[in-house]
């Protein structure tokens, strides 16, 4: 089995729109902007030997503000600005109630499975509670990107960081405990 980092896309690997404190994805593709340090974290990571996979909440498809194909453009922008291979994506909205929808585990298990990951030897960096939780549940080594949302923090454990480069440069430096 192989080790798995699973990130968060809006916040981790772009920048969010900020409306009130309150995050949201980009709506087009000329808002989607990758934040710095994402390609050298990516390229890290994977010289170690990790999976790449991008795990996020897309709710805005099934409200109606982006199309599927908008998501999966973005994907693709991201994975040649990045060289990220894997992303999974839930369209759904909170009242959905399904299983894919962080904080639930759907996305983490499907990808799991597809790409033989051991959870328990993989990491997750997320920023916001719903993702730090969705990888408590299977077992992960999280990271907490705090951008300052006006919305609840996660519980413990997980590990600060500034940045997915920081959460990568524990990684590689070994200076996650077990």
């Amino acid at each position: 089995m192989n080790s798995g980092v699973f990130l968060d896309r809006d916040g981790v690997i772009n920048k969010i729109i900020l409306r009130e404190r309150r995050p949201h994805s980009p709506r087009n593709i000329n808002q989607l902007k990758i934040l710095d340090g994402v390609s050298e974290a990516v390229k890290l990571l994977q010289n170690l030997g990790h999976r790449i996979v991008v795990i996020t909440n897309q709710p805005e498809i099934s409200r109606g503000l982006i199309t599927e194909d908008l998501i999966i453009e973005m994907h693709n922008k991201i994975r040649e600005e990045t060289g990220i291979e894997n992303f999974y994506f839930c369209p759904h909205d909170d009242f959905h109630s399904c299983e894919c929808r962080k904080p639930e585990t759907g996305m983490l298990l499907r990808a799991a499975t597809e790409l033989d990951l051991d959870l328990n030897q993989s990491y997750l960096v997320g920023d916001r509670w719903k993702d730090i939780e969705a990888g408590q549940k299977v077992g992960c080594k999280c990271f907490f990107i705090d951008n300052n949302y006006d919305e609840p923090r996660p519980t413990s454990p997980f590990y600060p960081v500034k940045s997915l480069y920081q959460a990568a440069i524990l990684i590689h430096k070994g200076g996650v405990p077990n």
